[in-house]
């Protein structure tokens, strides 16, 4: 199983450790070439429209869009999710996958002062304290989407097909069972 993070901006290094940590070996996708052969793709936090500016740049969105279609598993975190969801709340016009059947509010939960952690229940994981920086929140759900986790009453891990997305971050918790999850679909595909 072959697994890419996309290593143009954001927490990648840290998806990188978690994935070495269960034994994997991964790639960091910068390039269509590097894109090639990879079984799964992980998108991770960051700066949402830095990273589809440089996915842009890089030649990358339309293959990204085409292959998520096709079939390629892609989990998206915080910014990630923002580049995966088919809608977003506010004006600013942003370049994204259009992928999944969700419309996202950017930074909802307030600033980078305003991060905190909870503990949530997971459908198929069970018990786990999740980190939220500047997320974004989950304000429209298609019913092709299933909620995986919820957070007050809002959606914050969902899943459509071969497509995952957390408002929280996974890779900082040192709990790899999310990242597990996610290759298990990629297993399943």
């Amino acid at each position: 199983m072959h697994i890419g993070v996309l290593a143009l901006q954001g927490d990648f290094r840290e998806h990188l450790a978690i994935l070495r940590a269960v034994g994997l070996e991964v790639r960091e996708v910068r390039t269509l070439a590097q894109l090639e052969g990879v079984d799964g793709l992980i998108i991770p936090g960051g700066e949402s429209t830095t990273m589809a500016h440089l996915l842009m740049r890089n030649g990358l969105m339309e293959s990204l869009r085409r292959r998520g279609r096709d079939g390629l598993p892609i989990y998206g975190t915080c910014a990630g999710m923002i580049l995966l969801a088919q809608e977003l709340e506010d004006d600013r016009p942003q370049e994204r996958l259009n992928l999944m059947g969700v419309t996202v509010r950017r930074n909802a939960y307030g600033r980078q002062l305003d991060s905190f952690e909870a503990d949530l229940q997971i459908k198929h994981i069970g018990a786990f304290h999740a980190v939220f920086i500047r997320a974004p929140k989950i304000v429209r759900v298609r019913p092709s989407v299933e909620i995986l986790a919820e957070h007050d009453g809002t959606p914050v891990l969902v899943r459509q097909k071969n497509l995952l997305a957390s408002s929280f971050h996974p890779e900082l918790t040192g709990d790899s069972r999310v990242h597990q999850y996610f290759l298990e679909m990629v297993a399943r595909r």
